[in-house]
């Protein structure tokens, strides 16, 4: 697939494509996360590549080389490696995966892991759901014919439409969940931008346009809103559901893009009045990914179970990037000392408090001795894409052997 950039409505098609070259974006963009978690290559910030490359045209991509991307004319010989994962040693800082796609959990089950360190739901709503939550919602007051049409054609056979969201999200967290139990599945609430969210069906209707979504109306700040409140109280049951009816405790909670520490009590507060309680067997977690989170490590301590470091979205607000755009994508590098002293801050607080830390950026995917500083840092659980596990596991293992 060749494109000028891609959005969360496309995942379905990218399920097919073999490889994916995009012309925008960098390494944390849409095209680059959703790319890794299906397991296939993908380069991004290729300009004029929509000019250059042709329909039907075979080229090979490569992924290998580190930073940057290869694309050769023709298709390519290439080697497949092979590991006895029975011989893999055994690390005492625990590897976890970053699996979002229920169709691909029981085979990354198989990877040698302690459970799942970030589960976004915005696969499951983008490409098993694809309508807007709010449009669920307020089905039977819209106005617009052919919306309520297109909407009814999907959610056949359910009268009430809040319901379809109910099922489907919980349908697809808990295939996730069963294929790792009893391991710890961490869900991460819905983050979606707002432009994101408008791509949805019907999302135009519920959406304000902003000049700049990544630091917008996403994250914390949408659950409690009181026009938002109604998706975020679906959302919470579908999780509920996952929980209580299909029995899958193994189930954690991460709040996403939470600026303050009220914040943080609000949405704790909704989801204890939506029936899923923080410390009955089920723990909440924060995401950190914007420094107030790191200043105010402590602050949020009080209120979490732990934190996990989003270090796409932390290199990007400390660096103070655009992460969508190739022209600085050279400047966000997750090795900054700047960002590295922001998570080593982090590990020393959780570690102080005996509270979960773990990683679920792309960093360590990708930065040997980035991965190094982590163990050295102490750090409790690393999350990797699937892809990197075996590699990054015998690399840990090396590093903890010398300490």
């Amino acid at each position: 697939m060749v494109t000028r950039m891609t959005d969360p409505d496309w995942t379905s098609v990218m399920k097919k494509a073999k490889g994916i070259i995009a012309e925008e974006g960098g390494r944390t963009c849409h095209a680059a996360i959703v790319s890794r978690e299906l397991g296939i290559p993908c380069i991004v910030g290729a300009s004029k590549a929509t000019e250059v490359l042709k329909n039907n045209q075979p080229v090979t991509l490569d992924c290998s080389s580190g930073q940057k991307g290869r694309v050769f004319k023709g298709q390519l010989k290439y080697e497949i490696r092979k590991y006895n994962l029975d011989k893999i040693p055994k690390t005492r800082t625990k590897i976890m995966m970053n699996t979002s796609h229920p169709e691909a959990a029981f085979k990354n089950s198989f990877l040698p892991n302690s459970g799942v360190g970030l589960a976004r739901e915005e696969f499951i709503i983008a490409s098993q759901i694809q309508i807007h939550p709010l449009a669920l919602c307020c089905f039977n007051k819209l106005e617009n014919r052919l919306l309520k049409k297109k909407i009814e054609k999907l959610t056949l056979g359910y009268k009430d439409k809040k319901e379809y969201f109910i099922d489907k999200l919980s349908q697809g967290i808990g295939k996730i969940a069963a294929a790792f139990y009893p391991k710890p599945v961490i869900v991460r609430l819905s983050d979606f931008k707002s432009n994101e969210y408008a791509e949805l069906i019907g999302g135009e209707l519920f959406e304000p346009e902003e000049s700049n979504p990544m630091l917008g109306f996403r994250g914390a700040s949408r659950y409690y809103d009181e026009k938002f409140k109604p998706a975020f109280e679906i959302e919470i049951k579908a999780i509920k559901r996952v929980r209580e009816v299909f029995g899958l405790k193994n189930i954690w909670v991460m709040v996403p893009f939470c600026r303050t520490p009220e914040e943080g009590e609000k949405v704790i507060k909704l989801m204890k009045k939506g029936g899923l309680v923080r410390g009955k067997n089920l723990k909440v977690i924060v995401m950190c990914e914007i420094p107030s989170n790191v200043i105010l490590a402590r602050e949020f301590l009080r209120i979490f179970d732990g934190m996990s470091i989003g270090s796409n979205d932390l290199t990007q607000l400390v660096l103070g990037l655009d992460r969508d755009s190739a022209y600085v994508s050279k400047v966000g590098d997750e090795r900054n000392e700047a960002v590295k002293e922001m998570v080593a801050k982090v590990i020393r607080e959780c570690r102080k408090r005996n509270k979960y830390c773990g990683i679920c950026g792309e960093a360590p995917s990708y930065f040997p001795e980035f991965t190094k500083f982590l163990v050295k840092e102490g750090i409790e659980n690393i999350s990797l894409n699937p892809d990197t596990v075996v590699k990054t596991r015998l690399l840990i293992a090396k590093k903890e052997k010398k300490r």
